[in-house]
């Protein structure tokens, strides 16, 4: 009897665990539900000589930079798979852009250029992110990225 009262609550503790860990949403990085708030003050994002000045000269890091500033409150409603928001503290997708993080992760990059193609296709953030959430954006080929004009 004891054996099965010890097996019981194993199991039951088990459930409970797992459905907690399942109704969480442990694993979506953090993102903005909504687009910043009118006149808000954002960082800014680096611009093409600030990265040139760090060395950032990669065809596909300046477009993945003048994306993020093209499409700022739609990746700032985006969250970022290369999880910096555990590590560098970053609240969404814009946030990789603010400093040089962005320039050396190609998650960062790939989403970048995916939320600023879909964004101009009329998508959406929401339909946007949900992209993201699938990995869509890693069909994007950053050896073969055209300028963002």
């Amino acid at each position: 009897m004891k054996h099965l009262l010890a097996v019981v609550t194993l199991v039951l503790a088990a459930v409970m665990t797992h459905a907690q860990l399942a109704g969480s949403n442990n694993n979506v990085p953090a993102f903005h539900s909504a687009p910043p708030a009118a006149g808000a003050k954002l960082p800014p994002i680096l611009t093409e000589k600030q990265l040139a000045d760090a060395g950032a000269i990669m065809p596909a890091q300046k477009a993945a930079y003048k994306a993020a500033a093209k499409a700022s409150s739609v990746a700032y409603q985006m969250p970022c798979y290369c999880f910096c928001d555990r590590n560098h503290g970053h609240t969404s997708l814009r946030s990789c852009f603010e400093g040089m993080h962005g320039a050396s992760c190609s998650t960062c990059m790939q989403e970048s250029l995916y939320t600023y193609r879909q964004s101009q296709k009329g998508w959406s953030a929401k339909m946007i992110r949900d992209g993201i959430m699938r990995h869509d954006f890693e069909t994007i080929d950053l050896q073969n990225v055209p300028p963002i004009k």
